[in-house]
């Protein structure tokens, strides 16, 4: 049995016995299928008709997000590559697909490539997904991204001036091009910043 026969069977499996959603969503209340009930699903089928499921990441973000309630979240995209093999004469097929979830902790990265798996074998032996396309069990409220206050000189050097450390300094900076100092007024803020870094080092000789 070569690979794409073994999918067939696969697939021709799960048309007729499918997949429950017996999970739920606890923020906004619909029912799912979670990783486990696939895994579940899926692995006496693929053993039985000799198809292996081989799992390759490629690339991984993370971008850190806020909460609504000022907390830290860790949103992580893996791209993933899964080989289907067949045991019987070793061919194969690859599926290139994306896993996307968002954790306070450290599980987002295990919760992406769960994510990639599970859709990659809803779409490869046609489960149906129609209410099941979120990631996790937990729907995470993210507080809107904050646009930087329009950038004021007579602040900005008031601040440089007061600055007590040299991080300080780095951190107006970077604040001053946050926002949008053209580049005369750049060039100014590195010249305060310069005099103020030169007196804070003098002060600690």
């Amino acid at each position: 049995m070569n690979v794409y026969q073994a999918i067939c069977a696969v697939a021709k499996e799960m048309a007729a016995e499918g997949i429950s959603k017996d999970r739920k969503n606890l923020q906004q209340n619909y029912a799912f299928r979670g990783i486990d009930d696939v895994y579940n699903a899926l692995a006496p089928r693929l053993a039985a008709h000799g198809l292996v499921i081989l799992p390759r990441m490629i690339g991984r973000t993370v971008t850190e997000r806020e909460t609504a309630k000022g907390g830290v979240l860790f949103y992580v995209v893996v791209e993933a590559e899964f080989d289907f093999v067949s045991a019987s004469d070793g061919t194969r097929h690859t599926i290139k697909t994306y896993g996307e979830a968002m954790d306070s902790g450290d599980k987002a990265t295990n919760k992406a490539m769960s994510a990639a798996y599970k859709y990659a074998a809803m779409q490869t032996f046609c489960i149906p997904t129609e209410g099941d396309n979120d990631a996790d069990l937990h729907t995470h409220e993210v507080a809107p991204r904050r646009r930087a206050a329009p950038f004021d000189s007579n602040e900005t050097f008031s601040l440089i001036a007061n600055a007590g450390s040299v991080k300080a300094l780095t951190n107006l900076y970077h604040q001053a091009q946050d926002q949008g100092a053209s580049p005369e007024q750049m060039a100014k803020v590195a010249d305060a910043c310069a005099a103020r870094k030169a007196i804070l080092l003098g002060s600690q000789a």
